[in-house]
């Protein structure tokens, strides 16, 4: 595995963070990353201000982000769907481990991500 895919102990909790360029295609996302099991939920985040250097020049665009909870082993097919049909050529996309957190809730985003 990459190590920019950053897996540790593959059922440590992760949020993967993604940003898109409108809600619908966020949307669009989430559902399809939560009807797959691959996450156990996404939230959507309206209203960011994306100030960035892209091929050049210097942008400056509205954005949705997503946080979506998930497993460490899932990450590498959470960031395969996301990347496809992303409306962007270069979309933004992280994983980051969680390193607490509610027992319950944990056990919960392990639950909704078991095959």
């Amino acid at each position: 595995m990459a190590q920019s895919e950053g897996r540790a102990n593959e059922s440590e909790t992760v949020i993967v963070y993604a940003t898109f360029p409108t809600v619908e295609a966020a949307k669009v996302a989430a559902r399809r990353l939560v009807e797959a099991r691959l996450v156990a939920c996404v939230n959507l985040i309206p209203g960011m201000l994306a100030i960035y250097g892209w091929q050049g020049a210097l942008h400056e665009d509205a954005e949705v982000v997503a946080i979506a909870k998930t497993t460490a082993a899932r990450v590498p097919e959470v960031i395969a769907t996301l990347k496809s049909g992303h409306p962007y050529e270069n979309p933004a996309i992280v994983a980051v481990p969680i390193v607490g957190g509610s027992a319950d809730y944990l056990a919960w985003v392990a639950a909704c991500t078991r095959d």
